[in-house]
């Protein structure tokens, strides 16, 4: 049980937490919509990750930008229509057929995961300002954690207005950040990490090992939202879900990650229950031995 008053590191001990990439989302439900959140908390997870943009005046909704015509049949941006347009429009399913679910309103979608979950929320950089002003009007401050690239400019803008909130830097192969993070005004939670190579460092559990002594945590991916970015060297949720799991999400674990996003929140729940049990942890089964 997630315990929004512990530390995220605190709540990764027991064994890795699930973060469901937009929901948990097929058939005739869309990612990225209240049903697809809905879903994926039925199917036990513990991060719900989803997509912000902001409408022409200034709304905030969940909705991943440039994914219009993937997702809406419209090639439109978002950005671009009012919200009284956006609030019109309807996703398609994944046989292009309509379907009556809309684009969510970021506040609804707050107000709902309140106490239930912990909520990343992507593209926060685009928005800093206004969707950390939201955050802080619908209370969900110790459940929102942001990343951004480790730029100057987000990085300010962080300090200036969100310093509170749980923040990773999205690395690549490398870390050459958190040390210079924990110096800042910023409330350093992790970092999500990137890696092509299977031995590239922030690939290797000696990294996380090193994170895990400073209280920071290491999210890494399965997702594949595209075949040509390799961002975990093909430990990935399509291995995974195809007959080799202890190949795939068994060796992120394996190499001390402490938060997988996947686009199959199910599977992994069950594969991480199954490994872990359902009360206990690796952790703790050494802790017993020792005594």
């Amino acid at each position: 049980m997630l315990n929004f008053e512990k530390t995220l590191y605190e709540n990764t001990r027991q064994k890795p937490l699930v973060c469901a990439h937009r929901g948990a989302y097929g058939g005739n439900v869309p990612c990225n919509t209240m049903a697809s959140f809905k879903a994926a908390l039925l199917q036990g997870t513990d991060i719900i990750e989803l997509d912000v943009v902001k409408s022409r005046n200034g709304e905030l909704f969940v909705f991943h930008p440039g994914k219009e015509w993937a997702h809406l049949r419209t090639a439109l941006p978002l950005r671009l229509r009012s919200s009284k347009a956006i609030k019109r429009l309807h996703y398609v399913n994944y046989d292009n057929v309509k379907t009556h679910y809309g684009v969510e309103r970021l506040e609804d979608v707050l107000l709902f995961l309140k106490g239930k979950c912990y909520i990343n929320i992507d593209k926060f950089r685009k928005n800093i300002p206004a969707i950390t002003s939201l955050i802080r009007k619908c209370g969900v401050e110790n459940q929102v954690i942001v990343k951004t690239p480790p730029k100057e400019k987000y990085l300010q803008l962080i300090e200036q207005y969100a310093p509170d909130l749980m923040y990773m830097p999205i690395l690549k192969r490398i870390d050459i950040t958190t040390d210079k993070l924990l110096l800042r005004n910023i409330r350093l939670a992790g970092a999500e990490v990137l890696f092509e190579l299977e031995d590239d460092p922030v690939a290797k559990k000696e990294y996380a090992e090193a994170m895990h002594e400073k209280g920071l945590v290491v999210f890494r991916n399965a997702i594949v939202y595209n075949e040509k970015a390799v961002i975990s060297a093909g430990l990935t949720d399509d291995k995974a879900i195809t007959g080799e799991e202890d190949a795939s999400w068994g060796k992120l674990i394996e190499s001390g990650s402490d938060i997988i996003q996947t686009d199959f929140c199910a599977g992994l729940r069950r594969y991480i229950d199954e490994r872990y049990g359902k009360n206990t942890s690796a952790e703790n089964e050494e802790d017993n031995t020792d005594k």
